[in-house]
């Protein structure tokens, strides 16, 4: 039983490997998408209310708009008064200053000792009545006074406040609201000095001047304490502005969606996603999550099976395309931190990867099937599908040559335009004036469409990761300055010659029936690297007259013309050429024979009859559109050259004879190339041919 059990594994190991792609996949997306209930309604504002009579089922408050909160806020923070701190103890310090200094002054103005016991504590100590002590008292008042009003230090905000700006004083941890002129600065605090009533001139001057030394500033700026109380002004702030009880309609059936109907409903949403399920529930809810994203996959896998048959069957290209798929899912995920980063994300690299890679209609339907399962876990899901749907669009129509540099810079700003003008468009549908919109939006797409310029690294790194070839490293492999391409340049000049003939008349027939063009030319011009070993047995390289077949036998010269295959394939991996050209070196002669040593052996020995396998090509026969043109090619120009006079009849029988042979021999049955098309190629081969052979006139 376990032997059986390891040879179904074993004999269906590919199958199984696909299978677990595509479950692992499934249960990626699934773990990354939102855990909370997806509100089944779409609403827009100005629209009507297309579902059935929306009645609350549980008490939610009505939301305030991002507007309106982020507008409450900045009025908090424009009236926010600042808070400012009353040092009383810079009055004990400078009363001390003052008195020692009255004391200086007194004992040289009347030209006595100074009394070290007239200090500022024996002075509030003893009520002394002397003259002296009576005007320090009348100067320690002022002071008092002035400190006690609070002298302020200007900040460069508060100097261009006007008298009336209000502000928070706090004395002794009790805070009082004053206005800026009810403080004193150190200018006005000084020319309060000098209005001591009672006075002589002279004992004024005295005094005052005493009391210009000491000014100093005692109210400072709380700058943690104001930016705390601003903190919880803040947070105080509701989010709130109203509720809905249980059982009340939020709005009926064709109801126009009004600001106020649409914050409603916005808050019954929010409310309802953001409900705590029971664990009975979360499961059900994940069973749903995984069943959509399986279907849609499975909507993916009957594509590739039906029309993608070799990508389908190459567990690489699959895994390439399902690591996309997640990735761009993660993407989405991600952008979940905020909502507008949903408009930043580049989606639109997807299909330019893949087309990159792959055909057009494969990038388009992976593209649609990626942003349909994205729409699953990202608000807003149908105008996100329409923007990305569009975009993606534009991006595979406007990157067809993905070689040129300028083609991205192209896409990008057609993705960016198209980004700009559908937006604009919904936007004007949604809020019905263009004040309504918001225009940081298209800031967000600007920079959309700036990161899909990541395409050119992204492809040059999941072209090395997954051994895939891109058409930019298929045109830098047409070089026909590559160490290999010269090398065939130079010790079989004849083989490149003709390698790149058939480059060209491939290339052209390619195009004609469509395909990709650059693929099938590098394949061309590597078709025939084998024949390196041994340049000198092929025709094409004979160019002393000498022909090394006339001293070996029929089966070693066939041995050695169709060694040139697998020399080519081994030559092909020792240079790291990717597969799908090494394709083209192992498929262009299909299963065919060597038909001229074939028919010599049978002429001079017709009694062996077993002997076709030693004539004939080890094949795979052609099996997609590229190859088999190739094939075509490479047989018609070969035998194009023997012609000894290349009219248009001779020509035409040349190559209908040969790729009707090919035909007959079944040389394209697994390629995906119908008569229709290889009618066309005929005729375009024979067009070319008759122009690369006409006669000339001779001179």
């Amino acid at each position: 039983m376990l032997l059986k059990l390891f040879s179904i594994i074993r004999n269906n190991h590919y199958k199984i490997q696909r299978l677990l792609l595509f479950v692992l996949a499934t249960l990626l997306i699934v773990w990354m998408f939102p855990n909370q209930a997806s509100f089944k309604y779409e609403f827009q504002k100005g629209k009507p209310w297309m579902h059935e009579t929306l009645i609350a089922s549980f008490d939610f408050p009505i939301l305030k708009s991002d507007d309106e909160f982020l507008s409450e806020q900045q009025f908090i923070r424009d009236n926010h008064k600042p808070s400012f701190i009353l040092d009383q103890s810079v009055y004990e310090l400078k009363a001390e200053e003052f008195i020692n200094k009255f004391d200086q002054k007194w004992a040289i103005d009347k030209n006595v000792k100074k009394d070290n016991r007239f200090t500022f504590f024996n002075l509030k100590k003893k009520k002394g009545k002397s003259k002296k002590e009576l005007l320090a008292r009348k100067g320690l008042k002022k002071l008092q006074n002035i400190y006690k009003k609070g002298v302020i230090r200007l900040t460069d905000e508060l100097e261009s406040k006007e008298s009336d700006y209000e502000l928070l004083l706090i004395n002794d941890n009790i805070a009082e609201v004053k206005y800026l002129d009810e403080l004193y600065t150190i200018e006005s605090a000084a020319e309060n000095a000098y209005d001591i009533p009672g006075l002589k001139e002279k004992e004024l001057d005295f005094l005052s001047s005493i009391i210009l030394e000491v000014l100093q500033q005692n109210v400072y700026f709380d700058k943690e304490g104001t930016l705390k109380m601003l903190n919880q002004d803040l947070n105080n702030l509701t989010q709130s502005k109203g509720k809905v009880q249980r059982g009340q309609v939020i709005i009926s059936k064709g109801e126009i969606v009004t600001d106020a109907t649409y914050q409603m409903l916005d808050s019954f949403r929010s409310k309802f996603e953001g409900r705590t399920w029971n664990d009975d529930r979360v499961n059900w809810y994940l069973i749903g999550q995984f069943l959509l994203v399986l279907t849609a996959l499975i909507i993916f896998i009957l594509f590739l099976q039906q029309f993608r048959r070799p990508v389908f069957d190459d567990n690489k290209k699959l895994t390439f395309l399902l690591t996309l798929v997640v990735l761009m899912v993660a993407m989405a995920t991600f952008s979940n931190i905020h909502n507008a980063l949903i408009y930043v994300m580049p989606f639109c690299l997807l299909p330019i990867i893949l087309k990159a890679f792959f055909d057009t209609r494969l990038a388009l339907f992976t593209h649609i099937i990626t942003i349909t399962i994205i729409g699953f876990a990202v608000p807003n899901s149908f105008e996100f599908i329409y923007l990305q749907l569009l975009a993606g669009i534009v991006s595979i129509l406007s990157v067809l040559q993905m070689y040129k540099r300028a083609q991205l810079f192209v896409s990008a700003a057609k993705i960016i335009g198209i980004y700009f003008v559908a937006y604009f468009a919904m936007a004007l549908t949604q809020e019905g004036r263009i004040d309504g919109i918001e225009w940081q939006y298209f800031a967000f797409f600007a920079a959309n469409g700036a990161l899909t310029l990541f395409a050119y690294p992204l492809i040059f790194a999941f072209e090395k990761s997954f051994s895939l070839v891109s058409d930019v490293s298929l045109l830098e492999l047409s070089d026909t300055n590559s160490p290999l391409l010269r090398k065939l340049a130079q010790n079989a000049p004849g083989t490149f010659q003709h390698s790149l003939q058939v480059a060209n008349l491939a290339e052209e027939g390619i195009l004609e029936i469509g395909g990709n063009a650059l693929l099938v030319r590098a394949g061309a011009l590597y078709h025939d690297i084998g024949k390196l070993k041994n340049p000198q047995f092929f025709i094409e390289n004979q160019s002393s007259g000498v022909n090394p077949h006339n001293d070996i036998s029929f089966e070693e010269s066939a041995e050695i013309i169709i060694s040139h295959v697998s020399n080519g394939i081994e030559l092909a991996k020792e240079h790291k050429l990717p597969d799908e050209l090494i394709d083209f070196i192992r498929t262009h002669h299909g299963t065919s024979m060597v038909a001229y040593f074939y028919k010599q052996y049978v002429n001079s020995f017709p009694e062996e009859i077993e002997a076709a396998e030693k004539f004939t090509y080890p094949g795979p026969k052609p099996f997609s559109k590229e190859t088999a043109v190739l094939m075509m090619a490479d047989a018609v120009e070969a035998a194009a050259r023997s012609i000894k006079s290349p009219s248009e009849e001779n020509i035409d029988k040349l190559v209908e004879s040969i790729i009707s042979s090919q035909i007959d021999n079944e040389q394209f049955v697994n390629a995906d190339i119908t008569l229709k098309a290889i009618t066309q190629i005929k005729k375009l081969f024979k067009k070319k041919l008759l122009s690369i052979h006409h006669l000339r006139v001779e001179y």
